[in-house]
């Protein structure tokens, strides 16, 4: 499962130690998993332009970005003559495990984001 953590957010975990981006990973105060994480954008508002991409309204990594010919700047993407609006922040992947006995990464994740936050 992919969740997307605004800039805003994780630096506000951080500065109240609660969680922390380095090394391409996410650490969550007393969890000792890493989650993997990547540079993203959500992007929030058509600025100029058609959306002939189809990117308003969605989370997408630098990466996805590249391939399809935009360019991140700031709090923009630029393609073309379409300008957007976005939000920075990052991807975490959290595996999607099958239940067992013990609470899964992704419950655990679950449960520090909605009690602990």
């Amino acid at each position: 499962m992919k969740l997307f953590l605004s800039q805003q957010m994780l630096e506000e975990w951080a500065a109240s130690d609660k969680a922390d981006v380095h090394d391409n990973g996410l650490l969550l105060a007393g969890q000792p998993v890493r989650y993997p994480v990547a540079p993203a954008v959500h992007v929030t508002q058509l600025v100029s332009g058609p959306d002939d991409l189809k990117l308003l309204r969605k989370v997408k990594t630098d990466a996805q970005l590249q391939a399809v010919g935009a360019e991140r700047l700031a709090d923009s993407v630029v393609a073309g003559d379409t300008a957007y609006d976005v939000v920075s922040g990052y991807v975490v992947q959290v595996p999607d495990d099958a239940p067992t006995s013990e609470p899964a990464e992704t419950e655990l994740l679950a449960e520090f984001l909605l009690h602990k936050l």
